[in-house]
């Protein structure tokens, strides 16, 4: 899943993306001949920018809040300009380590682990992006998709919070509104109501989001 934005029908594959398309067809058929129905729980990038967008504002309003009640002896200095270049290089960084643990994290569930699991880049909106190809439960694919909010966002906020750090209160933040996409998918996931007894959910294979097979 990832960050991957929706793709645009014009847009050209590579040829990994292809033959991803073309495994989740094979996928897909099987799951039809067994009883299966399909329902697709995509998003688009630009509905994932406006929620971060909007995210934003409550994520850093809560955060401040908390760290000034808690740190409220001493002046709070962020530190010179090299701390805003840091902040930057860091947050680059982490922008694809956000994808490692997309794949760490499935890799756990799937059936043949991180064989399962393939990261790429869409040029046209200079994104990275992780996949998994294997079919997985609801629960490890909420897991999965969740990882990274908590790793580089939610931890890096609280541990700002209680050492008084701003540079990691800010990096908490920035990296918490960065999993927009996530937390929207995830919604849509819970959100999605369904009376079948089995639910098997998979990545899109050219599109942000999953598909959920049901019977």
């Amino acid at each position: 899943m990832g960050n991957r934005g929706s793709q645009k029908k014009e847009r050209k594959l590579t040829a990994v993306e292809q033959a991803r398309l073309e495994h989740f067809e094979e996928i897909f058929k099987d799951m039809e001949a067994q009883g299966y129905t399909r329902t697709d729980l995509t998003i688009s990038i630009t509905s994932a920018n406006v929620f971060s967008i909007i995210l934003a504002i409550p994520i850093a309003a809560a955060g401040l809040i908390l760290f000034f009640l808690v740190n409220r002896e001493g002046a709070v200095s962020f530190g010179t300009r090299s701390g805003f270049t840091l902040l930057f290089v860091v947050f680059l960084i982490l922008v694809v380590v956000h994808e490692l643990i997309h794949g760490i994290s499935w890799s756990f569930f799937s059936e043949h682990h991180f064989k399962d699991i393939e990261f790429g880049f869409m040029k046209e909106s200079l994104t990275p992006y992780c996949t998994c190809k294997a079919p997985l439960s609801k629960k490890p694919y909420i897991f999965g998709a969740l990882m990274p909010l908590v790793i580089r966002g939610i931890i890096p906020m609280i541990i700002g919070i209680v050492s008084g750090s701003l540079f990691m209160l800010i990096l908490g933040i920035l990296m918490t509104v960065s999993a927009g996409g996530d937390i929207m998918l995830v919604r849509s996931i819970l959100r999605h109501k369904s009376s079948a007894q089995e639910e098997v959910y998979i990545d899109h294979p050219t599109e942000a989001g999953s598909v959920v097979f049901e019977k």
